[in-house]
């Protein structure tokens, strides 16, 4: 299956959190692009996140971003 553009979005959520420490939270601001403000949301509805406009990370989405942050860094190494 390819990636999807909303799976892209998604994605890009979860490599802005600070995965060193589970206290930063995040939250999308009404004026963001609306693109990334469903991002949000769908990820809320996945039980990925704590809010709908972002909060913290759950235990699942906390091991999503684990994963969607190596991945990265693994494709991006030189």
């Amino acid at each position: 299956m390819p990636y999807t553009q909303d799976l892209i979005e998604e994605m890009n959520v979860l490599i802005r959190y600070n995965l060193a420490n589970g206290q930063e939270g995040l939250q999308v601001h009404k004026s963001a692009d609306p693109a990334v403000i469903a991002a949000f949301a769908r990820l809320h509805g996945k039980g990925l996140l704590t809010d709908e406009d972002g909060g913290y990370l759950t235990d699942l989405g906390r091991e999503a971003a684990e994963h969607v942050q190596s991945a990265l860094t693994m494709l991006a190494a030189n």
